[in-house]
Order: structure tokens, then C-alpha cells, then sequence
């Protein structure tokens, strides 16, 4: 079996809506004109280079493409033919499809000759409010202006994986999420990545996570000990998530231990598919938002408060995409929006904020470590109040 690859060209003529092989366009020029030499005429191109791709396709191929006698007119073989009919019947059965790929990347093309779009690449721990803003923002702002329209382009990944990405020049911007009293193992996760002075933390949005189970709540869930207490199957989130940093904060504050949780293990790559997977009967719980438990159908059992950061390198602060997504953040519309998401509300939205104050832990304090937790190395997280204004 032989891979297909597509390639495409970029002009400024209203060129037909083509999708083409060299090959096809050989077989059928010889074909029409009974000849080498008249297909080679007809393609504006030599006998020799003709010939040699004639050949080449061959040895590629490993049939015969051509039959020609002296004296004779030159026709396809067998093989030729097949491919001369599949190559059509293909592009009759797709055209509507190629029409549709080429609209769409004609309109992502025009981004780049566009100067009055600005697109930002965000790398970003996965969040339902960061997928409605890069819909709010494809549709328009009434208050922005023609300069500053903008583009996002997300890739949700993990927290810690979205700073890297940032660090390494993959992003100009990253999303992660800490609790609102943050412990050591968020300490340990994120400082290294961060340094004042060269990253901006820009606000954007407080947040709350808690245990998603089915609904009427069979197991009657209110805790990480009830899950505990009950063997309740647990989806987790993987490696490098936000989330899974957050549950390792709540198990310490709760002096549980991570082997005690029944399916810490068993990972899933979003909040969406914890949900499906409880929701699917799966699991019995796991930790997420609000806004995906609602989505599948779920209970929702808020356990913690969270802040949501934009985070970019000081010298991207100049840059007009990164000043567009301050404004739109700014906006009331954005601001009513987001205030309909469940478990959401706007926090410092488009703000450039302090890394010390948003992130406490750079006040260089002495850790404390309880004894009775030495891979944790202590958590001071407060109790969530579920009455208290997200």
C-alpha cells in the first residue's frame, strides 16, 4: 500500500480548486496526445524530463505506466488506467471536501497578511473559560477596534508543561492554575519554571474545582476522606497537570497519603473526560470544574478555590497581540461572559500583577515540614468555604 501526501501551492491568481499529482497530469497528457513527445508539448516540458518521470514513477510504483512501439500511438497500461480512474473518482467524490479544505486554509492564511489581526500561541492547562474567550474573540469585541482584532491559538497541555513550553520559546503565552493558599508541592512545581523579573503574571480568572460524581451523589461524596473511607474509584489527571498538583495539596492538607485513594492511578487527559468517565460509570469521582460536571450531567461537590494566571516573558509585554488579549480581557462583555461560566468569575481579568504577591511562596519564607508527611513536605491550605464568593 503506497501513503498519499498533499501539497499545496500559495498565489494571487483565482486559480481552479485542484487537488494534483505530477504523475496524473503525465499519464493523462500522454494519453490525449498518443505520444511522449505530444504529452511533453502539451505540458510545455521537455521529452527527456517527461520520460525520465515516466521512468521513475515506474521503479516508485513497481508496474509499468506506459506502452509504446515505434510506429505506434502510446497508451497506458492496465495499471495506468486504474490509476487515471481511481485519481478521478476520487476527486469527484471529494470535491466538496477540497473546496472546504482549501476555504479554511485560505482563511487562516489571511491571518498573516492581515496587520489588523494579532495572533497569540497559548499553550494553557485545560480550562472551559479560555475556550469561550477564543470564541469571544474570533467573533469580535463591539468595543475593539479594526487594530486590534485577535486570534488565540490554544494548546491545552499540562500546567507545568504549558511554562515549559513558554520557556522554550514554543508560546508567547501560558495558562496555569494554584490554589488560593498555595503549598509545597505547588512551590516545588512551578518555581523553578518562573523567575521575577522575566515573567509577567497577567489576571485572569478565580475558579472552583471540586469531586464531579453521578448524579443524586450515590455514595454521598463531600470529601477526599469520604472518598477515601469508601474505596469510591477515582479518576486522577496525568502527570504535569494542574489538577493533579491540586489534589496532592488537598490529600496533604487532609493527611492522606496518595496509595490510599482507590485509582490514583488511572489518568485521564481533561477535565471533560474525568467527567465522562464518571459519568460513563467508569469511576465514582474525580476532581475537576464545575462547568464539566455541569456538561455531563454530574453532581458537583466544591472542594477548593483556585486562580487562574496568564503568565508571559516581561519582553512579550510590547508585543500587540499580547496588548490586544489585555484589553478584550477587560471588557465588559468579556467580564459578563465569563460570569455565566458555572464556578467561574473574573479575577484582576487582563491585569499585569505582581509574581510575589500572586504567588506567595517568592517571599523566600522557611518551609515547615510536618513529620508525619515527609514527600509532601507540608501544605498550610485553608478549608474551603462553599458560601464564599468564587
Amino acid at each position: 500500500m503506497h501513503r498519499l501526501q498533499l501539497h499545496y501551492t500559495l498565489s494571487k491568481d483565482s486559480s481552479p480548486v485542484l487537488l494534483r499529482n505530477p504523475l496524473i497530469d503525465l499519464l493523462q497528457a500522454v494519453s490525449g496526445q498518443g505520444s511522449i513527445s505530444g504529452g511533453a508539448r502539451a505540458l510545455g516540458l521537455s521529452y527527456r524530463h517527461v520520460w525520465g518521470e515516466l521512468k521513475r514513477w515506474e521503479n516508485e510504483l513497481g508496474n509499468e505506466l506506459v506502452i509504446w512501439e515505434k510506429g505506434q500511438r502510446a497508451h497506458l497500461t492496465e495499471f495506468g488506467s486504474k490509476l487515471m480512474w481511481a485519481e478521478r473518482q476520487a476527486q469527484a467524490r471529494l470535491s466538496p471536501q477540497i473546496e472546504a479544505l482549501r476555504t479554511e486554509l485560505e482563511r487562516s492564511y489571511a491571518l498573516a497578511f492581515d496587520n489588523s489581526v494579532h495572533v497569540v500561541t497559548l499553550y494553557a492547562s485545560h480550562d472551559d473559560a479560555l475556550s469561550r474567550l477564543r470564541e469571544h474573540a474570533l467573533q469580535g469585541d463591539s468595543m475593539a477596534t479594526e487594530r486590534n482584532r485577535l486570534h488565540l491559538d490554544i494548546r491545552f497541555t499540562g500546567s507545568v508543561d504549558a511554562i515549559r513550553a513558554l520557556n522554550e520559546g514554543r508560546c508567547v503565552m501560558a495558562g496555569f492554575h494554584t490554589l488560593l493558599d498555595t503549598g509545597p508541592l505547588t512551590r516545588r512545581s512551578y518555581k523553578p519554571l518562573l523567575q521575577p523579573g522575566q515573567h509577567k503574571i497577567i489576571g485572569f480568572a478565580r475558579r472552583t474545582q471540586g469531586l464531579m460524581v453521578a448524579r443524586g451523589n450515590p455514595l454521598n461524596l463531600h470529601s477526599l476522606p469520604d472518598v477515601v473511607l469508601r474505596r469510591a474509584r477515582f479518576a486522577n489527571r496525568t502527570l504535569g497537570s494542574g489538577t493533579r498538583v491540586v489534589l496532592d495539596e488537598l490529600l496533604a492538607q487532609a493527611h492522606l497519603l496518595a496509595s490510599e485513594v482507590n485509582g490514583y492511578e488511572h489518568t485521564e487527559p481533561s477535565h471533560a473526560a474525568v467527567a465522562q468517565a464518571v459519568a460513563a460509570g467508569q469511576c465514582d469521582a474525580g476532581l475537576g470544574i464545575a462547568a464539566a460536571a455541569q456538561q455531563a450531567g454530574l453532581d458537583f461537590i466544591p472542594l477548593a478555590q483556585e486562580r487562574y494566571h496568564l503568565v508571559c516573558l516581561k519582553s512579550a509585554l510590547a508585543q500587540p497581540g499580547i496588548t490586544a488579549l489585555q484589553q478584550l480581557l477587560q471588557t465588559p462583555q468579556w467580564l459578563n461572559q465569563i460570569a455565566t461560566i458555572p464556578g467561574y468569575a473574573a479575577q484582576q481579568s487582563g491585569q499585569v500583577l505582581s509574581m510575589r504577591r500572586v504567588l506567595p511562596w517568592w517571599d523566600y519564607r522557611q518551609d515547615k515540614t510536618p513529620a508525619s508527611h515527609p514527600k509532601i513536605e507540608g501544605a498550610s491550605l485553608q478549608a474551603f468555604n462553599p458560601m464564599e464568593t468564587p
